[in-house]
């Protein structure tokens, strides 16, 4: 993977769970294509550009934050451009990452006044390809399709990077994106750095209310077996249902006198 990623220039894309190094893999393919624009000891940043697609405008802050760091020894500018955030052209002229929401990508590079900068992409990774199958799918189909064009037209190379979850139809994905074999790497859930453990609970309950409340009381037992010490995640439907299970959970742990186990000592209530 280190010899696709750092030693080539061809389309790439990486298929392995949380926490496996998909990171890693998108700065060696930023160095490599950093490395290909040296000349007399050098780094010519005017002759190039690299873009990061993250999929939410939180990501995205984040992903400036450990890109800054990574290449601030190289004297690289990494900026963010979301809806939230604009660029002055002078300020994209002076940035080497742009790390950018797909819908974001997706106007500026509709745009034919912004073409001067755009020819300068060398580099387009994209964070959470998996999303295809989501509603953001069209939008990432878009930007794929137009970068595909643009070499075809342009006949400049621009190289693509997908990460991605664990996902069934990789070969597909690979193929939409113009990916070879040797450069298609599938990683499933056995690589993960923490194995994860599955657990189905039947509930044959079949009143509405009556559901939920068994439920909340079944995730109540498994919360209460772990407060205090370890970190949970509860994944539910809706903003609405989180609201409603966190003070589902509040009011059991109430009732029960077992406030103490999710509150520290001296904590504000």
């Amino acid at each position: 993977m280190h010899k696709s990623a750092f030693k080539s220039n061809d389309n790439m894309l990486v298929c392995a769970p949380t926490g496996a190094g998909k990171t890693n893999i998108a700065l060696l393919s930023m160095l490599e294509t950093i490395g290909s624009h040296i000349k007399d000891g050098k780094i010519q940043k005017d002759q190039f550009k690299m873009v990061y697609i993250a999929p939410m405008k939180a990501l995205v802050n984040e992903i400036v934050g450990n890109f800054s760091k990574r290449l601030e020894p190289l004297g690289l500018t990494v900026k963010e451009l979301t809806g939230d955030s604009q660029l002055s052209k002078q300020q994209i002229q002076e940035t080497q990452l742009i790390v950018a929401t797909p819908e974001k990508w997706d106007i500026i590079t509709r745009k034919s006044g912004e073409k001067t900068y755009i020819e300068q992409v060398k580099l387009l990774i994209i964070d959470e390809i998996h999303l295809l199958h989501d509603s953001r799918g069209p939008v990432l189909e878009a930007i794929v399709t137009r970068t595909i064009r643009m070499v075809q037209q342009s006949k400049e190379q621009i190289r693509m990077v997908g990460l991605s979850a664990t996902l069934p139809n990789y070969q597909d994905v690979a193929a939409f994106m113009r990916v070879q074999t040797q450069n298609l790497y599938y990683f499933d859930a056995t690589y993960r750095p923490i194995p994860l453990e599955q657990t189905y609970i039947g509930i044959t309950e079949k009143k509405g209310i009556r559901k939920m409340l068994l439920a909340n009381e079944i995730l109540y037992e498994k919360v209460i077996e772990r407060a205090g010490k370890s970190q949970m995640i509860i994944f539910v439907h809706s903003r609405r249902e989180t609201i409603k299970v966190a003070q589902a959970l509040k009011e059991m742990a109430y009732s029960k006198d077992e406030l103490g186990k999710f509150l520290k000592e001296n904590s504000a209530s």
